[in-house]
């Protein structure tokens, strides 16, 4: 399955929920506690439902199920591989439970895929990818019998709605897969059925917050969309889990500063469930800032909170950048590189980034450019242009001697200018980044085609849009060919 794939479920799976309305049978009830219960489990307060748990019947599904979802959350977010190790057959035990139940209720298969569901989407996290794979069939497979027998039934569109965006962003080298299995289904569809639910006003949060992802992950993030989510969040100041994926959505998104507002205001305490990786998102932002002494407390506060084997790699790579972009020597810096090498697993895309970079730098070394190209990048990627332009400014594609280097440093002026609202200066940029790239299949030129298919989209010049998103398709092998190619495709279809 696709690592953007993988991501993306992960986030979404946070708030594939249901509707808390008593059930049509006695086996399904959505009693006044377990309603308590599931409202804090939306906003990661988890120690308040443990004890309202207790006193709901363990028969009823819909305990199964908030049961799970807590399960879930604690170990998505922990990353703790001893205790999935220990609680990992609670999955089969309480797909037998809920078997047992009620067949003639809708709830019944709608739980089921929840179930499966949640155990996909914690299995990705633990580098069970086929596992998990099976998981999200059986699920897809649950949801669609549940619409054919219910089609009015609500619950059924939220989580089938997501599948359906999921299964439309495959990639072409993927989809004989997916038909093959028997999933169907495409983003225009997933979005309808997640508009559906969003008039739902049990719904709504769930399902905006999940088109919002839509948008972020797989299509375009527009200031309309960031100003939705704003909304969002500032409507639940006591949601941790919307702060969190608030700060996520716009980190990602190239505003820096809007994810540490996210960040800074987000509610804390002993009700709800520690998150370590907003330690690393901090320091993230801090080194994209340039403030690398205050980036290094976040990422060492990271490592020392955080129990898994994610993303350690990453903050290794991090530490080391803080000290080779403050021109620390060499002596202080490389350590945290044999770090990354030894350290973790390469699960997700970061890690996997980390090492590359690691393996590359400590096998033949780094010329001094790239440390002027790293700096404009981070400084772009957070969204701080001034001084990301300030970096290359002194710079032309002649004072680079490599062809990588010079489509990197034509790529991010254009990015760079694309990202303060001024399109017409980025096309000769990235149009020039193209041009080095294809010859050799550099990722820039992809990334580059992309965002020019974005461009020109927004210009609705509809010709030269399709052009370059089937030209970003196009390139055969790269780092980030996954991502591109979703992203690609989707353009195209909104054409």
């Amino acid at each position: 399955m696709p690592t953007f794939i993988c991501r993306f479920i992960v986030v979404a799976a946070l708030f594939v929920l249901l509707n808390p309305f008593v059930a049509m049978a006695q086996d399904f009830v959505w009693t006044p506690g377990l309603q308590r219960a599931y409202s804090e489990l939306q906003k990661l307060a988890v120690q308040p439902t443990q004890h309202i748990l207790t006193a709901e019947s363990a028969q009823n599904g819909v305990r199964i199920f908030v049961d799970d979802y807590a399960d879930m959350l604690l170990l998505v977010t922990s990353d703790d591989d001893r205790l999935f190790a220990s609680i990992s057959d609670r999955e089969e035990e309480r797909l037998d439970a809920l078997k047992k139940l009620d067949d003639a209720s809708p709830w019944k298969r709608v739980l089921l895929a929840e179930v499966r569901l949640h155990w996909a989407f914690t299995k990705l996290k633990f580098g069970k990818e086929m596992s998990a794979s099976w998981d999200v069939i059986r699920a897809y497979k649950l949801l669609a019998e549940n619409q054919r027998r219910f089609p009015a039934f609500v619950p059924t569109y939220k989580s089938l709605g997501t599948l359906h965006v999921m299964i439309g962003s495959v990639p072409d080298s993927y989809s004989w897969v997916a038909n093959l299995l028997g999933l169907h289904g495409n983003i225009q569809q997933g979005q309808q059925e997640l508009q559906r639910a969003r008039q739902d006003p049990i719904f709504g949060l769930e399902a905006r917050l999940i088109d919002l992802m839509v948008r972020a992950y797989v299509l375009t993030f527009s200031d309309a969309d960031g100003q939705s989510l704003q909304q969002l969040v500032s409507a639940h100041p006591d949601n941790l889990l919307l702060h969190f994926f608030g700060a996520t959505i716009e980190q990602k998104n190239g505003h820096g500063e809007q994810a540490l507002t996210y960040l800074s205001t987000r509610p804390s305490g002993k009700n709800y469930l520690p998150l370590p990786v907003v330690e690393n998102i901090l320091g993230d932002i801090y080194l994209q800032k340039g403030e690398y002494n205050t980036a290094t407390t976040h990422f060492q506060q990271f490592l020392a909170t955080y129990k898994g084997r994610n993303f350690l790699k990453d903050s290794y790579y991090k530490l080391f950048l803080c000290r080779w972009l403050a021109n620390k020597p060499d002596a202080e810096s490389r350590p945290f590189l044999q770090k990354v090498i030894t350290t973790g697993r390469t699960t997700v895309e970061s890690d996997k980034a980390a090492q590359k970079f690691a393996e590359s730098y400590l096998g033949k070394g780094i010329s001094a450019n790239q440390k002027v190209l790293m700096r404009a990048r981070l400084a772009s990627d957070g969204g701080f242009t001034d001084s990301a332009l300030a970096y290359l400014r002194p710079y032309t594609e002649g004072s680079f001697s490599t062809t990588a280097e010079k489509a990197e440093y034509t790529y991010r002026m254009g990015r760079i200018f694309q990202r303060r609202d001024n399109p017409d200066a980025a096309i000769p940029w990235l149009t020039r980044a193209l041009a080095l790239s294809e010859p050799i299949q550099l990722s820039f030129g992809a990334t580059a085609a992309l965002q020019l298919g974005y461009i020109y989209q927004q210009k609705n010049d509809r010709a030269r849009a399709r052009s370059f998103f089937q030209k970003a398709l196009s390139f055969k092998r790269h780092e980030y060919k996954n991502s591109v190619d979703n992203k690609a495709r989707a353009g195209l279809n909104g054409l």
